[in-house]
């Protein structure tokens, strides 16, 4: 079986709980995507079009700091990517993400959360980052999704 993480961003902490959830069904380890500058509730009003959110999602070329680094990513063969949907894609935090470390013949696998909204582009998006790995498509999940639908989805990636 292939060495798994599971890596996330969750500004609410949805996502984060549907990723270690994954995490805790595959027996992967995870990291949490933390932005160097937390989002607050006002950075995060999607009505707001002078939010941090609203700003960074119009500017594709946006790229947020990250807070930490995952050491020694090369011990992994698939990294499980999550996100809330933003927009209809991934967080520009996530893109920063994709373009920080070499994931040079890895499989990435993106899921998300959303209320409605499906994953749209995200995969195409991660895989035009994240040079020489192999990107799926991906997939969205809802908040509560079990710990049996959510190893069943990953075991075709593993």
């Amino acid at each position: 079986m292939a060495k798994a993480l599971v890596a996330y961003f969750s500004a609410s902490g949805v996502t984060g709980k549907l990723a270690k959830n994954l995490a805790g069904a595959i027996g992967a380890d995870t990291f949490e995507i933390l932005p160097e500058r937390i989002y607050t509730d006002a950075d995060l009003n999607w009505q707001d079009p002078d939010s941090r959110s609203s700003v960074e999602m119009k500017d594709r070329s946006s790229r947020p700091a990250i807070a930490s680094k995952k050491e020694d990513m090369s011990q992994y063969d698939v990294v499980f990517v999550g996100f809330p949907i933003w927009w209809y894609r991934e967080p520009s935090i996530i893109d920063t993400f994709a373009e920080e470390y070499d994931f040079g013949g890895k499989t990435i696998v993106p899921f998300a959360t959303s209320g409605s909204s499906g994953i749209g582009e995200s995969g195409m998006n991660i895989g035009n980052l994240a040079k020489d790995a192999h990107v799926f498509a991906g997939r969205r999940f809802a908040a509560n999704a079990s710990a049996d639908e959510l190893r069943a989805w990953a075991e075709e990636y593993l």
